[in-house]
């Protein structure tokens, strides 16, 4: 009996430890992708090593953006759902909403939640959107970059994006950083 509801347990865990690396896998491999424009930022963290902070040129959605119009501004923590469209190289967020919408043909919906906003008018209000992307695990001694960093995402149906692949100046990080030193 208890040796029945130990093997139960460990294979409980080891289904979902395999159940959340396949969906992972699945959603790089599978998803539709989009390049996003990036400003960096340096920070160490000491427990997991030199990261790279992204800031997001769709990161500050105007509030004239949301479909329908919003009677306020967005509290923090409030989801958002942001439609992206490839505008030259990189994909620009074209509207947004509080409720998932649904994509034109060649457009992508990205899901973040609401941080805070700023409003000097109701005319020319930004909700800044955090979508989980902002932070890039480098190796140690690499996490400050000169040059211009582009972000390669994949974006499932449920919105929820993962990095892909960094770039800098066009070439990947690693690669990038290697040749800088």
């Amino acid at each position: 009996m208890k040796l029945t509801l130990l093997a139960l347990v460990l294979g409980l865990q080891v289904a979902w430890i395999l159940a959340t690396v396949t969906t992972q896998e699945l959603n790089l491999r599978s998803a539709p992708t989009v390049l996003l424009e990036t400003r960096p930022v340096d920070p160490r963290d000491m427990l997991r090593g030199d990261y790279v902070i992204l800031s997001y040129k769709i990161s500050g959605v105007p509030l004239g953006l949301f479909q329908p119009p919003l009677a306020e501004v967005p509290h923090a923590g409030q989801t958002v759902f942001v439609v992206l469209e490839p505008r030259g190289q990189f994909h620009e967020a074209v509207s947004a909403a509080l409720q998932r919408p649904q994509p034109a043909p060649g457009q992508v919906v990205i899901r973040g939640t609401t941080e805070q906003s700023w409003q000097t008018s109701r005319s020319n209000a930004t909700v800044r959107v955090h979508y989980g992307l902002e932070r890039y695990y480098v190796a140690e001694g690499t996490g400050n970059p000169r040059g211009k960093l582009t972000v390669h995402a994949a974006v499932p149906d449920s919105g929820a994006a993962t990095i892909k692949e960094v770039f800098l100046d066009g070439k990947p990080y690693r690669e990038a950083m290697r040749e800088q030193k």
